[in-house]
């Protein structure tokens, strides 16, 4: 294991030039990517895609976060394959392009949060990793507590060092709804016929820049909403009673689990995050720093929950962070 300490400094797509890199290299290098689809655990159809170089011996598997596809990483996997990383990754049963769950295709739905948890474990043998000198892990948000419950679940997992980008280990909510969020979720999905969208939540609409939670980039986020009125059959909107239940049953058990996390890991959280909970970010780190003297938690000040999608001046930290990390082991 390398731990060197050596500063990288890669340069990465600008917003003063994204519009210019995404619809010429980036494109080319999206064009040329592997994509399929495989049957899971439970024969649900999932989408992948890989690009990657036979010049490449690392690579790294990316779990995206709820309501995102692989389409829409295509700037990230652009970066990071620029910097000698093979790329991997997917989208989540019920979202992008792999099978959706239930008949409104809008609808955040899942039978069992552990399902993402057995995906990722079946996408990663398929992927056949066991040729790379490196293998590296990295989840956003919903992705980071997959990725969490995964490490916990399949501990014989291969990979090396994981980042985890604003990861749910809970979700900003008032202190007074947190308690009733998961008893109240529960009861409504039990009585409802049919899945219905949990209290505040709605099918996908294009939400305005200003005002946005996501990020202060405006050139990415409007990419990105593009991209889903061209590809419609991505969107994905607001989140069922089902999905809020398992989700926070999910966070809890990555907090009770949290000394199951050997290996080591950088969790990078965003200052001004509205999404998920930093608070509970930081006891999640507290426990797992008990026992994993590798773990790295890095806050990217100022930055709102869509780390990899940010201004510049945040997202160009969060890659230095995350590409320095890996770097060690």
């Amino acid at each position: 294991m390398n731990k060197s300490s050596v500063t990288i400094q890669p340069s990465y797509t600008q917003e003063l030039n994204f519009e210019q890199v995404i619809n010429s290299d980036i494109t080319q290098l999206w064009a040329r990517r592997e994509e399929g689809f495989i049957q899971s655990f439970d024969k649900t159809r999932l989408y992948w895609i890989k690009i990657s170089s036979a010049h490449n011996n690392k690579a790294i598997v990316i779990v995206n976060g709820r309501i995102e596809c692989v389409w829409k990483y295509q700037e990230l996997f652009f970066d990071l394959f620029q910097q000698g990383y093979n790329i991997y990754s997917f989208d989540h049963r019920g979202q992008g392009l792999s099978e959706r769950l239930i008949d409104d295709s809008q609808m955040g739905y899942v039978d069992d949060f552990e399902d993402y948890t057995h995906d990722l474990h079946h996408l990663v043998q398929h992927f056949s990793l066991e040729r790379y000198k490196s293998l590296y892990l990295m989840g956003h948000s919903m992705g980071g507590n997959i990725v969490t419950r995964y490490l916990q679940t399949y501990p014989q997992h291969p990979f090396a060092a994981i980042a985890l980008s604003a990861p749910m280990f809970g979700v900003n909510l008032p202190w007074h709804l947190q308690l009733v969020a998961i008893p109240f979720n529960q009861l409504m999905a039990v009585l409802s016929s049919q899945p219905k969208f949990a209290p505040g939540q709605l099918p996908y609409y294009p939400k305005p820049f200003d005002g946005n939670l996501l990020s202060q980039s405006h050139v990415r986020y409007q990419w990105f909403r593009a991209l889903y009125e061209q590809k419609p059959e991505l969107k994905i909107g607001g989140a069922s009673h089902r999905w809020v239940w398992q989700g926070l049953m999910a966070a809890q058990k990555c907090h009770l689990m949290a000394r199951h996390i050997k290996n080591p890991l950088l969790i990078l959280q965003a200052g001004d995050d509205k999404v998920v909970s930093n608070c509970d970010q930081l006891k999640f780190y507290n426990k797992v720093i008990k026992n994993n003297h590798d773990c790295v938690l890095k806050v990217i000040e100022n930055s709102r929950h869509e780390i990899l999608f940010e201004k510049d001046e945040y997202r160009n930290q969060a890659l230095d962070s995350i590409l320095s990390f890996y770097r060690r082991y």
